[in-house]
Order: structure tokens, then C-alpha cells, then sequence
């Protein structure tokens, strides 16, 4: 076994810290099945572990990337040979053992993907978690009681990673969406994905008046938490549902039971660390399937190994759009 390039964190004094090495494959955690990573991609998540943050990483040197896809070279598993085309997002690779930066990367079998047809490495993760948890959410909201004739359906946090392939896919499939977004200049990349209309965020950020507040919302996709999450719930449609997926506005939910008692509506939890195999398989299906790939590679960006650090404290800010893709092979 020889070496591999990889980022690699390291603890000191309290501080974490990023560097370019060269490390020894055979340090790579156990698994059955060692893939030559082709490309990854930066989460929300990526960018709290790369600085440090959340107590996500207990133990160091760390390799994170909690997303990767290439090819299979060798496996110890039946379900999987060499040549194959896989990926593979949570299951907490990049957290508690290493993840995908890193030219190779060695991981139990039951956590692989094979690649869907029609579906690239790159565009694989071009989508990443954070499409993978988008479709999610419009599976479970599918799942009770959505369709495209039910009204408009609302995208928080919109011109993020998981907003951004939320709205190119709802809107493929006929949905009314509106783009919830406190960026006006992202204007015109959501009106380029398919938003037809825009909800400051500020609207939102507030807590709740009242309990109840006008019906408006068929449903909607939120991944900022918080009061924008409790303000929702007061505006959801009667028997209508939000899909729960991030917290960048906050962990809290200042909410009433009001309008779970009074119309009936529904709080979606979308887990897509752990979740099970035939639902991950199903989810990247639909991706293959339901979004447009001209729209995912108009708002993907590719970057080298070496940009993430600084691209990690961006992401944290709310100063990156759309989908950061990162080439292992340059």
C-alpha cells in the first residue's frame, strides 16, 4: 500500500487546523470495500466540522467529507466488485471515522450506493447530502398528501444547497414554488431554477404573533429551524406539512401546539444520516429522475482540495450558493 492525498484536521491547543499530506493508505478506518474517490462535496456540515465546530469530530488527525462517489477499487463484499461506480453520503463518514477528502477512502459495504443510470460521480455529488435530504423532503411531503394542485409551497433557506435542489426539483414536477431568501441579488439564479415567487426571510424570522396565522403554505421545505420554522407551522394550509431538514437559523422551536390541534397539520423530521438503505436507494432514484441536470450544473461550482478550508467558513456564513463540487483528481 502506498500513499494518498488527502486534507487532513489536527488538533492543537484547542484549535482545529487544515492541511494538504500525504497519508499512509493502510491508516485508512476498516471496511470491506476501498473506492478510488473521484470527486466530493462541501455540506453545511462539512463546513462546521472543517472549522472545529459542534463537537462532530471527538478524535485527530481527521480525514472529513461526509460525501464521496467513485469507483470500487477493491471489495471483500459480494454486493460490490472492482470497476463498480458507487457513492455514499452520511451514516457519519467524515464524522466519526474518515470520510471523503482523501484520494481513497475504505467503508463498510452496507453504506455504498451504486450510481443510478444516467447518473455521473460529479453529478452525484453536485446533489450531495444536501440533495439527497431535498428529495427526501419532498418524498415525505408526497408521502402525506401533496400534489401539485394543493397551492404554493414554500423553500426556506432557498439559495442553499438543499433549498437550491428543492426548487429545481418541486418545480420539474409542477409545484407553485416560493423562494425564501434574504439575499435579493439570488434573485435571479432561484427564478432560473424554477421559484415563481420570493418571501424575504425577515418575514419569517420573527416568533409567531399568534398562534394561527392566514392559511397560505401547501407545504413547504424548511432548513433553517428556529422561529422561521415555528412562523411556518402558523401559516400551513389545513392538513398541510413542513418537512424539518437543517438549522442554520437555530436548534430552538418557539411554537405553538395550536396549529397541530386546530388544522391538523404535520412536522416532518428528515434524517438523512441513518437513513435505511431501500428509502436512500428509492431518494436517488427520483434524483436521477426528477431534477434537471442542465439546472444542477448551473448552480454547481468544482474546486480543488485545497479551496476548502476557506470555503468551509464561507458556507457557514450563508456565502455560498448552490452546490460546491470537489475534484480529487487534480
Amino acid at each position: 500500500m502506498g500513499q494518498v492525498k488527502a486534507l487532513v484536521l489536527r488538533e492543537a491547543e484547542g484549535k482545529v487546523r487544515a492541511a494538504i499530506e500525504r497519508v499512509e493508505e493502510s491508516a485508512l478506518p476498516a471496511g470491506e470495500v476501498t473506492v478510488a474517490v473521484e470527486y466530493s462535496t462541501l455540506n453545511y456540515k462539512d463546513g462546521l466540522i472543517l472549522n472545529g465546530l459542534g463537537r462532530l469530530v471527538r478524535t485527530y488527525p481527521h480525514v472529513p467529507g461526509i460525501d464521496l462517489a467513485g469507483t470500487v477499487e477493491r471489495s471483500d463484499a459480494p454486493d460490490y466488485k472492482p470497476g463498480d461506480k458507487v457513492l455514499l453520503t452520511g451514516w457519519r463518514v467524515g464524522e466519526v471515522q474518515w470520510g471523503g477528502y482523501a484520494e481513497k477512502a475504505r467503508v463498510k459495504a452496507a453504506h455504498l450506493v451504486k450510481l443510478p443510470d444516467g447518473l455521473t460521480a460529479k453529478r452525484a455529488m453536485a446533489i450531495g447530502t444536501a440533495g439527497f435530504t431535498a428529495m427526501l423532503a419532498v418524498m415525505a411531503l408526497e408521502q402525506h398528501g401533496l400534489a401539485p394542485g394543493n397551492g404554493e409551497v414554500l423553500v426556506t433557506g432557498a439559495a442553499g444547497g438543499v433549498g437550491s435542489v428543492a426548487i429545481a426539483v418541486l418545480a420539474k414536477l409542477g409545484y407553485r414554488v416560493i423562494a425564501s431568501t434574504g439575499r435579493p441579488e439570488q434573485h435571479d439564479y432561484l427564478t432560473g431554477l424554477g421559484a415563481a415567487g420570493f418571501l424575504d426571510r425577515a418575514e419569517l424570522a420573527k416568533p409567531p404573533a399568534r398562534p394561527l396565522d392566514s392559511e397560505r403554505w401547501a407545504g413547504a421545505v424548511d432548513a433553517v429551524g428556529s422561529t422561521t420554522l415555528a412562523s411556518l407551522l402558523t401559516q400551513l394550509k389545513y392538513g398541510a406539512s413542513v418537512a424539518a431538514c437543517g438549522l442554520a437559523g437555530g436548534s430552538d422551536l418557539p411554537a405553538s401546539v395550536v396549529p397541530f390541534l386546530l388544522r391538523g397539520v404535520n412536522l416532518l423530521g428528515i434524517d438523512s444520516v441513518m437513513c435505511p438503505v431501500d428509502r436512500r436507494r428509492a431518494a436517488w432514484s427520483r434524483l436521477a429522475r426528477d431534477l434537471p441536470m442542465a439546472k444542477l450544473d448551473a448552480l454547481t461550482e468544482t474546486v480543488p482540495l485545497e479551496a476548502l478550508p476557506e470555503l468551509g467558513q464561507k458556507i457557514l456564513k450563508g456565502a455560498v450558493r448552490g452546490r460546491v463540487v470537489v475534484d480529487l483528481r487534480s
